[in-house]
């Protein structure tokens, strides 16, 4: 017999309490979220410190992603075993202490395993922090808190570089896992005594183990092939190709089994809902977009422009600022204006920022360079909010924790994909460019011009090199921003293949 919640969890928690507990639900998925990037601009710190290659190093970021990404959609089968509540304080306690370990780690064996714990943890923080905002707080108040719960979303990938190239630099890259500690320990103390009175209901349901072998098999496999794919030339190479190969075939097994298994480990008969399926697909498309169109800018300034690692951070985090002014406004909006055309409007203007910054230059001043990426701040919120409030409010209540789990897993998973794809594209139209150029070039006179001001031959020649190089990258990122531009365009399109939802009602629906 399942253990009843209450319809209206919200009731139990009122006042200063309230704001308090959405403050720790915010603050966790904010460190949670901080932590997918915090550790990649401290690679090399790592990797020197412990006497590994930079190939090594990458294993630490990789291992992580990993661990999360299997775990992200199970969280909806963990909430409805063990409570909602009971699984957030448990992978805060857990987050904590293995956060603890990586950062008294002295080999890269020890890393790996506590990063691995670390992503285990981490998992089900960021679907089940979205999935308690909306017990915690009543109908007309959710959409203010999913605007915080999205701020952090925002702010997190946005200084997790700065934040762990300043640690790295001034500190040691052990305190980029020793800070979550105090934070995770009053995260999981706050969390015990504020949030017990809106747990989830529970059901004892027998653990899918088949169904659990698959998800770890296609997803391990998928996430190794996007990791390692871009420096052994894709699928010209055989290892590649098989972790392919298993990936696919792991995910089709995995598929047709958790359908027809009556207590799955994942539950994918969630996508019945027209609404949830087309959000959920949206917002990893949405997500995906806005994601490879800004993964290139940190390093081209630093590739290219000379900028700091601290530098590249600030134009890269500019678009944070303007979502932190933005959010009241777009929460104010929901229940107010369909929610399908503030997705679209956001995602249009995200879109029309993105092809603004295409007309980038290697002499663009730092402004310039930060001004579209702060413009594009102010359309997040308008996508973000509703889309991560209707697939919540749009199945029923006991689907709400697998909902969010598997909207995060759809996120997560885009953001990786698109990381790779772009990254490659980047490189190869690189190529491309640098050939255009050169070919478009006289070495001659340029030799002879340089020649008159003092430079050698082999001085002309490096320095020409770097010129072309330089021009060639910068023309290789305004040719992601435009592939980014026209995609997030067509997710705008996609969102009204959505039917219309009321959002702020106060109970789920599913359509």
């Amino acid at each position: 017999m399942p253990n009843a919640a209450p319809d209206t969890p919200y009731d139990a928690i009122s006042g200063p309490r309230r704001l308090v507990a959405g403050f720790l639900l915010a603050l966790s998925n904010f460190m949670v979220v901080l932590d997918l990037t915090i550790a990649n601009v401290s690679i090399p710190h790592i990797s020197g410190s412990l006497g590994i290659t930079m190939d090594q190093g990458t294993w630490i970021i990789t291992s992580y992603a990993v661990a999360e990404a299997i775990v992200v959609p199970l969280t909806g089968w963990l909430a409805l075993r063990f409570g909602s509540v009971r699984v957030f304080t448990a992978a805060m306690l857990g987050f904590g202490i293995f956060s603890l370990l990586c950062g008294i780690s002295q080999t890269l064996g020890m890393l790996v395993a506590f990063r691995i714990g670390q992503g285990i943890c981490g998992g089900p923080i960021m679907p089940l922090s979205q999935t308690l905002m909306l017990r915690v707080f009543p109908p007309e108040h959710r959409g203010a808190a999913l605007g915080a719960w999205v701020m952090t979303l925002s702010l997190g990938p946005a200084t997790g570089p700065i934040i762990g190239g300043w640690i790295s630099d001034n500190l040691s890259w052990h305190w980029i896992f020793l800070i979550n500690v105090p934070f995770a320990a009053a995260s999981t103390f706050a969390a015990y005594l504020l949030l017990r009175p809106v747990e989830t209901q529970t059901e004892r349901l027998p653990i899918d183990k088949i169904g659990l072998m698959l998800l770890v098999f296609w997803i391990g496999c998928l996430q190794i092939m996007l990791d390692i794919g871009r420096d052994h030339d894709w699928f010209g190479d055989w290892k590649v190709v098989g972790l392919s190969i298993a990936a696919l075939v792991g995910f089709l097994a995995f598929v047709i089994w958790e359908l027809t298994e009556e207590h799955p480990i994942v539950d994918l008969r969630i996508f019945r809902f027209r609404t949830f399926t087309v959000s959920a697909l949206a917002m990893a498309l949405c997500f995906g977009s806005f994601f490879a169109g800004i993964v290139v800018v940190p390093q081209w300034l630093q590739a290219s422009m000379g900028y700091s690692a601290t530098q590249a951070g600030m134009v890269t985090a500019m678009h944070a600022y303007a979502v932190l002014l933005a959010a009241q406004f777009a929460a104010r909006m929901i229940g107010r204006v369909d929610p399908r055309l503030m997705i679209s409007l956001g995602v249009t203007w995200i879109a029309l920022m993105t092809l603004w910054a295409s007309f980038w230059t290697s002499g663009t001043p730092f402004w310039h360079l930060a001004l579209p990426m702060f413009l594009l701040g102010f359309g997040m919120p308008f996508m973000m909010i509703p889309l991560t409030q209707i697939p919540l409010q749009t199945v029923p209540s006991r689907e709400t924790a697998n909902a969010a789990g598997l909207q995060s897993f759809m996120r997560t998973m885009a953001t990786a994909i698109s990381t790779s794809i772009v990254m490659t594209l980047w490189s190869d139209s690189e190529r491309v460019k640098q050939t255009g150029l050169a070919g478009q070039l006289n070495p001659e006179d340029a030799m002879a011009s340089l020649a008159t001001l003092g430079f050698s031959n082999e001085q002309a020649l490096l320095l020409i090199h770097r010129m072309v190089q330089n021009e060639a990258t910068t023309l290789a990122v305004n040719y992601t921003f435009q592939v980014s531009g026209f995609l997030l365009l067509a997710s705008a399109a996609l969102i009204w293949l959505m039917p219309r939802v009321r959002l702020g009602d106060a109970s789920p629906s599913g359509h």
